[in-house]
Parts: structure tokens; C-alpha cells; sequence
């Protein structure tokens, strides 16, 4: 699988000076946890599910999440794990492996994660691993202890992603003492542990809040500091950090806005852009754009997605510009090892070589899975490639 391998190969050739690289289920989990992309999410439930995952895979989804938790009810639970071994099933008789996406399991309870693996039979062998909700060190040790059996009874290396919702680590007497509990744990499960996720409709539930189209996570105050304190601990470069996803963007259908459409017109141009412009402030996606680029200014990538219209604008929107990878090779060739400071070759800023390693280290490892755009070449072309191909 590669991302933007849905549109025509003719198509990405004029759209990137590098191409998004190839990669499997079995590549190194420092590249799948940057390929995760936007992970979309589907409930169990769902009766033609293995169709669901075929047709997402073929619009460019790379990461999915069957979820048995809070999508369903808890009555479904029981025929919710039985059509789940029926769907892999069906995927496993038709599709080979390289033909469908990343696949997890959001999972409720422990005993879930070795009961569906033996249930699973060969078709495990379509499966990335499990989603692990509420994750706090009491909870989590559990949950890791678990997927450790399932993956040596199967043979299979299955990966865990974490979600940190619970209201211990939003509430401020807790929260320090909570996040250096599941900082001990994940470090603990390192290997195993692909990805961190933010549960934020949690937080917010917590507090009765419920953010609007016209508002990002950032812009609720009592969030953003859970985010900050998040990367803060979890999310340090050096090799001691892990990847965190972005939160969910709920999605709104029009309704009355109160403020002005937060895209400005001056990216996109006359006729078909400016159309494009207008189906994605109808559609509440602005926000969306918005919030994506938060999330990396604040340390996230990648994104947890409840509805395929917003796969294609956070992969648009994680492509590396040629300006900054320019910036990133300078700062990392080999004759800068002993640091310094130069202009970049854009002639617009300062480039660092001591302070800036690790973003440009992290840079060039998203080129790698995302690939580089040509210089001319925006996020409204990558958007409109995406939504064609």
C-alpha cells in the first residue's frame, strides 16, 4: 500500500519531486506509525464491513479501526465479535494481504483481545492490532499483558494503540501522577506500542462540552492543556517519545454559522479550487484544515477519522512541502554535523542545525510515507487529486 497510490500514477508523477513510498503491514513500526495517516473508524456492527474495508481501501484509506466499544451498544457486543470473525473471513478468502488496510480492533476488555485471535483462525494474519480504550497504568498493564499472549499464540506481531481519555488524566490533581503511570507502562510495551490516541470527546464529556464546527480542540481550553501535558511527557524527540494521533473531528452538517469560513480564498484559485473551497466550508471541513495544522504545530500526527470525507484533506495536509523538505535535507547533511547556523535556500529563515534536527529527522521520515510535493504544487492540488482519484 503507498498513500495517494488510489489516483493515477500519471497523476502523482506531476503532483510530487518525491513519491510516497510503498510499505506493508510488515514494515518497521517507526514507518507505520507515521503512515497510520487518517485512521478511519467503523463500527463492528456493520453487516457488509469486509465491503466497507475493500472500498475504503480503494479511496485511500491505509489505517482502519473496527471498534467494539463506544460505537456500539453494549447489547451488540456479543453478535458485534461475531461478525467481526465472519468480515476477516471474507476479506482473508478474497484479498491478499498488501490489498487491505492496516487493520485494529478496538477492543472493550482484556479477555476480548485472546478470545478474538483464537477466533480469527488465519484470516489473524490480516490483522495490525488492537485499539486499547480509557488507557491508564492500572488498565493498560492489563490490556498490553493480554495482546503479549494473544501475539504469541497467533505468531503474529500485533501492535497496540493506546487511547488516553480517562477522566484521571484530564482532571489537574491527577493528571501528573496519570500520565507518568502510562509513560512507566508504554515504555515498558515499547516495542508493541505502534501509537498514542487522544480521546477528546471524552474530555470534553467529562465536562459537558461539545465543541462546534467553527472551533478546534485547541480553541477548548481545558483540552488544549491535556494535549500540551501529553506530548509534554509522551511525545519527546530522542527516541523516547511516541507517535500521538490527533483527535477526532466531529463531523456537523451545515448549520447556521456564526463565524466567517475559516479558509482564506487567496489559496485557491478561480473556477474548480474555488468550487472546491466552497464544498469543503459547506461541509464544515475548514474546521477540519484548521485543526490539522494545530496538530502538528502542537506535536501530533496523523488523525482519528469517524467519516471518509476527511481522509483525503489530512492526507493532502501531511504531504511535505519542497520547502520544507529543502530546509530538512540542509539541516541534516553530513558536513553540518558539528551545528551552525545558515539561510535556507527559500531565502526566508534561519536555519539551526542543533535545534532543528529533530523536527527535520521527523521530517524526512514523513517525506518517506507521504512523499514530497513539487515546488508549485499546494494542498489545494493535493486535495483535488485526492478527491478525483
Amino acid at each position: 500500500m503507498r498513500h495517494f497510490g488510489h489516483i493515477p500514477s500519471a497523476s502523482r508523477a506531476g503532483l510530487f519531486h518525491q513519491e510516497p513510498a510503498e510499505f506493508t503491514a510488515d514494515s518497521p513500526a517507526s514507518t507505520l506509525a507515521v503512515a497510520l495517516g487518517a485512521t478511519l473508524y467503523s463500527p463492528a456492527t456493520r453487516p457488509r464491513l469486509a465491503d466497507d474495508v475493500r472500498k475504503q481501501a480503494a479511496r485511500g484509506v491505509v489505517s482502519m479501526v473496527l471498534c467494539l466499544e463506544d460505537s456500539i451498544d453494549d447489547a451488540e457486543v456479543e453478535a458485534a465479535e461475531a461478525n467481526l470473525v465472519r468480515q476477516f473471513a471474507d476479506l482473508a478468502a478474497a484479498d491478499a494481504p498488501q490489498d487491505v488496510p492496516l487493520l485494529f480492533i478496538r477492543v472493550r476488555e482484556p479477555r476480548q483481545i485472546t478470545d478474538l485471535v483464537a477466533r480469527l483462525g488465519d484470516s489473524v494474519r490480516l490483522l495490525s492490532g488492537f485499539v486499547l480504550p480509557k488507557f491508564t497504568e492500572t488498565r493498560g498493564r492489563a490490556f498490553l499483558e493480554a495482546l503479549t499472549v494473544a501475539e504469541r499464540a497467533s505468531g503474529r506481531r500485533l501492535f497496540a494503540m493506546p487511547v488516553l481519555e480517562s477522566p484521571e488524566l484530564l482532571h489537574l490533581e491527577t493528571r501528573a501522577e496519570t500520565l507518568a503511570g502510562i509513560a512507566a507502562t508504554v515504555d515498558k510495551y515499547r516495542d508493541r506500542v505502534l501509537a498514542l490516541r487522544l480521546g477528546v470527546t471524552d474530555f470534553c464529556s467529562a465536562y459537558g462540552l461539545r465543541r462546534s464546527p467553527d472551533m478546534t480542540a485547541y480553541d477548548v481550553q481545558l483540552v488544549a492543556h491535556v494535549i500540551a501535558d501529553v506530548v509534554n511527557v509522551l511525545g519527546r524527540s530522542g527516541g523516547t517519545g511516541f507517535t500521538i494521533t490527533g483527535p477526532v473531528w466531529e463531523y456537523f452538517r451545515l448549520g447556521e454559522r456564526m463565524f466567517k469560513p475559516q479558509l482564506r480564498r487567496s489559496p485557491f484559485l478561480e473556477g474548480r479550487a474555488e468550487d472546491l473551497r466552497t464544498a469543503l466550508i459547506e461541509h464544515d471541513l475548514d474546521g477540519l484544515l484548521r485543526e490539522i495544522e494545530l496538530d502538528r504545530a502542537n506535536g501530533l500526527l496523523g488523525k482519528t477519522c469517524i467519516h471518509p470525507t476527511h481522509v483525503v484533506p489530512v492526507h493532502a495536509l501531511s504531504v511535505v512541502s519542497h520547502e520544507e523538505y529543502s530546509d530538512a535535507q540542509d539541516i541534516l547533511r553530513p558536513e553540518r554535523g558539528g551545528g551552525g547556523v545558515m539561510r535556507s535556500a527559500y531565502t526566508n529563515k534561519m536555519n539551526e542545525v542543533k535545534p532543528h534536527r529533530a523536527w527535520a529527522e521527523r521530517t524526512l521520515l514523513r517525506a518517506e510515507v507521504f512523499g514530497v510535493a513539487k515546488e508549485d504544487v499546494g494542498f489545494v492540488d493535493l486535495l483535488t487529486a485526492g478527491l478525483a482519484g
